[in-house]
């Protein structure tokens, strides 16, 4: 028999796209900025003096490219490979695999450091797409299941905007009524480990609304 899991498949799709727009928008797009200089390390800060609009905003990355501006030309392209890929494959046979694959090929590239912690979660969960989910509909009553169904669209909303919140605060540092830098830093964190438990949590009521829906 064939399963296809309508909503885990949304949740990883939105995930895959949110984490290709931060490749692009919080690295790819300032390493370019940097332009035709090299960047003498493996560890890179992806934005530039230059550019940087508060002191830990950095955005650390990883780069095998020896060069700020192909650096961040390869980032923004493989972030864009990512978002057609979550949107239009990732509910193929090999699609989650394929994704984990671009994912660590983006972390090389400059794409980022952090997202790993999200990116790994999410290629584990989208492994269920085209699964029967037995496991879990054993371990959970229907009641159970039913009430996660009822919060999935808004656990993805709420995991989906603390993600974009963490974009915004490594870029910009602007939290309301905080300007201390160490404080934000430590928002940011808050914010980052949020998410993944929103993701998770996201899948987990995937899970039951796709259990309940066959």
């Amino acid at each position: 028999m064939n399963f296809y899991n309508h909503k885990t498949r949304l949740t990883a799709s939105t995930i895959g796209v949110l984490l290709g727009l931060a490749g692009i928008i919080n690295h790819g797009i300032f390493e370019i900025l940097q332009g035709n200089i090299p960047t003498n390390s493996l560890y890179i800060e992806a934005i530039g003096e230059a550019h940087r609009f508060w002191i830990h905003g950095t955005e650390g990355a990883f780069t095998v490219i020896p060069n700020f501006l192909i650096t961040g030309i390869i980032a923004v392209l493989v972030g864009l490979v990512i978002i057609f890929w979550s949107i239009r494959y990732m509910k193929t046979k090999y699609g989650a695999n394929i994704f984990l694959l671009l994912m660590i090929l983006l972390t090389l590239v400059g794409g980022g450091i952090g997202h790993i912690i999200l990116f790994l979660p999410t290629w584990a969960f989208a492994t269920r797409i085209n699964k029967p989910l037995k496991w879990w509909e054993k371990v959970t009553s229907q009641q159970t299941r039913k009430f996660l169904a009822n919060l999935w669209i808004y656990s993805l909303i709420a995991a989906a905007f603390s993600w974009l919140v963490v974009m915004e605060l490594g870029i910009f540092g602007y939290f309301p009524g905080q300007t201390d830098p160490d404080l934000i830093l430590n928002i940011v964190f808050g914010f980052l480990f949020a998410t993944v438990i929103l993701v998770s949590f996201s899948f987990i009521c995937a899970f039951s609304s796709d259990i309940n829906e066959r």
